[in-house]
């Protein structure tokens, strides 16, 4: 009997010797954390606090330096923790990442998930890719924290997939010029609430000079003038996209994609500082100068 009772007590030291090992061990194991950005609320809400619109057209956006400041900001309240990435969720037509979009794409630590744009520009399957990825990052332990950007309720669910795996999810929001513009049942549900002011944005947000888009706001340029700016855009464009990104475009000739076409005028009309909209000429030759170097590329 006294053996049996050394025996065991034997097995008991050693199972504790273990188990204070193990705690030892992930005492020393650093909490991760993830930043994940809803761009649509990001450019929409940061657009209205400090350009005083929501139309992308009208500002500018340092992605880069704005998803640093993130990554900073994230390394303040989570001391102790270290960054596992940046998801910037973020709407594409067919899902074809736009110039900004895969500029975004290249950053380091940063992952781009596409969901698609409708007929109206509204982003569809975003608020899933979130669930998605919370929930598959918060199941395996990847994450301890994740810092969630945005403000829509159907990211209810993803909040309560996250938690339910034991991850705390902390809502950071945008300041409002007035009201709110985040739903209630999300601040309800997040385990902290951050709000990122005027003053966090201020450097990375500028309204356009040329965001005067009514026609004939300025004097109205030639067809030349805006095929010679077509021409420069597509330069810019071969430039970043490359020879293979060319091969696949050039088969949808004279159509360009509509990610595609719309980045196309955007540029061009800040490069003009007039708004080609209900231009239909003038939008012909833009997209004329577009081609007409990239053929001449081929």
């Amino acid at each position: 009997m006294n053996d049996d009772l050394a025996h065991l007590a034997t097995r008991i030291d050693r199972t504790n010797e273990l188990l204070e090992r193990m705690l030892a061990e992930v005492a020393k194991t650093p909490s991760t954390h993830a930043i994940f950005v809803d761009a649509g609320y990001l450019y929409a809400a940061a657009g209205r606090l400090v350009a005083g619109t929501e139309d992308r057209r009208a500002f500018d956006v340092d992605a880069e330096g704005l998803i640093d400041a993130l990554i900073d900001r994230a390394r303040t309240v989570f001391a102790d923790s270290r960054l596992l990435r940046v998801y910037w969720y973020d709407g594409a037509r067919r899902r074809i990442h736009t110039a900004e979009q895969q500029s975004i794409a290249e950053l380091p630590d940063v992952k781009v998930r596409l969901g698609n744009l409708n007929a109206n520009n509204q982003q569809k399957g975003v608020d899933s890719l979130i669930r998605t990825d919370l929930e598959s990052l918060a199941r395996h332990r990847a994450i301890s924290d994740a810092a969630l950007l945005g403000g829509d309720e159907d990211l209810v669910s993803a909040v309560e997939a996250a938690q339910g795996y034991g991850a705390r999810v902390h809502l950071w929001g945008i300041e409002a010029p007035e009201g709110r513009n985040q739903a209630e049942p999300l601040l309800w549900e997040v385990d902290s609430q951050r709000t990122l002011d005027l003053e966090f944005f201020k450097p990375y947000v500028s309204r356009r000079t040329a965001a005067a888009y009514e026609a004939g706001a300025g004097a109205r340029p030639t067809r030349e003038d805006v095929r010679f700016v077509g021409a420069q855009i597509a330069a810019k464009w071969l430039a970043s996209r490359g020879r293979d990104a060319l091969v696949e475009l050039l088969p949808g000739h004279p159509y360009l994609p509509g990610s595609v076409d719309q980045d196309l005028l955007v540029e061009a009309e800040g490069l003009l500082q007039y708004s080609l909209r209900g231009q239909a000429d003038l939008r012909r030759a833009l997209r004329d100068g577009f081609w007409d170097h990239l053929q001449a590329q081929y």
